[in-house]
């Protein structure tokens, strides 16, 4: 009995060691929270239609995210509540909207919100939700003072 449990358990470390990351699953360490996502999946899809996309962007002055660099610049501690609100922001606003004639274009995007929905369901159990709500709640005060300055 013991040596099938250790043969079990050494079959999947060696599984998780070596078959996962050529399948493209990778790590995303958010402060306490740790993701498993496919990111060459995903970025397989999004160079498909990048440049199809990318054309059609008429807004070239501004920005929504001025670079990878400018994100890492995120403190541990807030990645998750961050990455939460901007997968909620591409699930809610950009891939419900997003609009083509172009079937290709559209079922790579579908394809691609379909694995952004899968990252949040996974997300969603890293975090607690009424320990964000308070805290949210609480530093309410900021989110005031930052509207009350902006002009």
């Amino acid at each position: 009995m013991k040596g099938s449990f250790f043969s079990r358990c050494l079959f999947s470390t060696v599984f998780l060691l070596f078959v996962l990351p050529s399948l493209g699953l990778k790590r995303l360490h958010l402060g306490s929270c740790v993701l498993s996502m496919n990111f060459q999946e995903i970025r397989n899809e999004f160079l498909e239609i990048k440049g199809y996309v990318q054309a059609e962007d008429e807004n070239l002055d501004n920005r929504i995210l001025k670079s990878s660099e400018a994100l890492q610049d995120i403190k541990p501690t807030e990645r998750c509540c961050f990455f939460h609100h901007l997968l909620r922001f591409y699930l809610d606003r950009v891939f419900k909207n997003y609009q083509t004639s172009n079937y290709h274009i559209r079922r790579k995007v579908s394809s691609i919100a379909n694995s952004f929905l899968g990252i949040k369901r996974e997300l969603r159990l890293c975090l607690d939700g009424q320990k964000a709500v308070v805290k949210a709640l609480g530093e309410l005060d900021i989110l005031l003072r930052w509207m009350e300055r902006t002009k």
